[in-house]
């Protein structure tokens, strides 16, 4: 354990203090901060909803399940739990980009957030057209940039974005594949039975 930790101190001491240039700075401060860069993912609704019309209503919804499932586990239950503290606080060295948030610091919820969401897109995005999976590989480097951001910025270890990232990607599937089997098992049979009365 205390290896990982070392190795997790190691890489956040680089993106965070080595792995840096003036110029990128208000970029991931930009990416970081959901209140500037949030914009994206209305431009992102847009686009789904052009492409898919109102089918692309589900996506939506599935999506919001995920990230308020996302959040819960890493907001609501892994920081009160492991309550690790930031490394801004934690740490003597840090450049420290945003204000320092209050809360704990494992598992960041950031990562996981848009790893729901750039997930949902992948599950419905990927095998569609060639502007369709653009689409996707931007989403999922939009998640990407905002994991990288949380470590840059001072706020977040790799650790932490690594974890979010993952539990991100597993509450977008299981969220997915539970609508899978409720439409499988329970609305479909219902609509099946429907057609053969009429």
């Amino acid at each position: 354990m205390a290896l990982i930790e070392q190795a997790d101190l190691w890489l956040f001491q680089l993106l965070n203090l080595h792995l840096v240039h003036p110029a990128v700075d208000d970029l991931l401060i930009f990416l970081t901060e959901i209140r500037l860069s949030g914009h994206i993912l209305l431009l992102a609704v847009l686009f789904m909803v052009f492409r898919r019309g109102k089918s692309v209503f589900l996506v939506i919804v599935l999506a919001f399940c995920a990230v308020g499932l996302a959040d819960v586990v890493a907001s609501g239950i892994l920081k009160p739990l492991v309550q690790r503290i930031r490394p801004c606080f934690a740490l003597d060295h840090v450049r420290l980009l945003i204000s320092q948030p209050r809360s704990y610091s494992f598992a960041s919820s950031h990562a996981a957030n848009s790893a729901a969401v750039a997930t949902v897109v992948w599950i419905f995005f990927h095998r569609g057209e060639f502007v369709e999976k653009l689409f996707t590989i931007i989403m999922v480097l939009y998640a990407l940039a905002i994991s990288w951001s949380r470590v840059y910025v001072g706020v977040h270890y790799p650790g932490d974005v690594i974890a979010g990232m993952m539990i991100g990607v597993c509450s977008a599937m299981l969220v997915y594949l539970l609508f899978s089997w409720v439409l499988k098992n329970m609305i479909q049979p219902r609509l099946t039975c429907k057609e053969a009365l009429d």
